[in-house]
């Protein structure tokens, strides 16, 4: 795939939201108001700045705060917090990186794994963008992503899983591409391999034609393909990228409608 589904390479999920950077910035105001606020519990206060800021301002913020009060803001703000707010605000310090490995972790911890948090992260994600997640998921959790992945999942959506967090580009050719997915649904059981392959290995332009061409051949939409020759995960695997290939705005706005939290 290309660098991103995206665009720009360098753009992550706060960039296609509301937040902006503070036109009238002042850290050090901030930081006494927050300290204000931590003293005398005002939810309302550290809310309406947190909310405001951008993500390198709100990185400012903490690092003026540890100077002045030798204090981690993160840990300040968890003495005052609770619930859904906490886990909102605490998100909010985290840095993108961070973010995405912690959300990673938290689909895999408890009984049974959150996959379509772990799809949409690693269908969105450019394969640059997944190595340096995997680096910040080591150094955190001390273990490696790909291994948690492999002990998460089975089967076909492990695999289709892995290959995603490795995604690099390779050439490709459109009608070879459309001929191997066409196979590879000719026979009684549909074949994964393909559709593994080449879906997680080549740019988003290649692949928008590649599915052009084989609802052309067929005369159906892939999506209806998947879910008629696939099933259990790995077809919720393939519909989710498929989607993020075809319509990937589409497919993050609709997963903003079940959540609570997002920043």
């Amino acid at each position: 795939m290309e660098p991103d589904f995206f665009p720009s390479s360098d753009m992550w999920w706060g960039t296609l939201g509301t937040v902006r950077p503070f036109s009238n910035f002042q850290p050090d105001k901030d930081v006494k108001e927050i300290q204000e606020a931590l003293g005398k519990k005002d939810v309302v206060t550290l809310v309406r700045i947190l909310t405001n800021r951008s993500n390198a301002q709100r990185q400012d913020i903490a690092k003026r705060f540890q100077e002045q009060t030798k204090q981690d803001l993160s840990a300040a703000l968890k003495k005052v917090l609770s619930g859904d707010l906490e886990d909102l605000l605490l998100q909010l310090m985290m840095l993108p990186d961070q973010l995405e490995a912690h959300r990673l972790k938290g689909a895999m911890a408890g009984l049974g794994t959150d996959e379509e948090t772990l799809l949409e992260i690693l269908c969105t994600r450019s394969g640059k963008k997944l190595k340096k997640v995997s680096a910040v998921y080591r150094q955190v959790y001390k273990k490696e992503l790909e291994k948690e992945l492999k002990a998460e999942t089975s089967g076909d959506f492990a695999k289709l899983v892995v290959a995603l967090l490795n995604k690099e580009v390779s050439a490709g050719v459109v009608q070879r591409d459309v001929q191997a997915l066409t196979a590879s649904l000719s026979g009684k059981k549909a074949e994964a391999g393909p559709w593994i392959n080449i879906l997680t290995s080549r740019d988003s332009d290649h692949l928008d034609k590649v599915l052009m061409e084989l609802e052309l051949e067929t005369g159906q939409m892939v999506d209806h393909m998947v879910e008629k020759r696939f099933s259990g995960d790995f077809r919720l695997g393939l519909r989710v990228l498929v989607q993020c290939i075809q319509n990937p705005e589409v497919y993050l706005a609709q997963r903003l409608v079940p959540m609570k939290v997002r920043c």
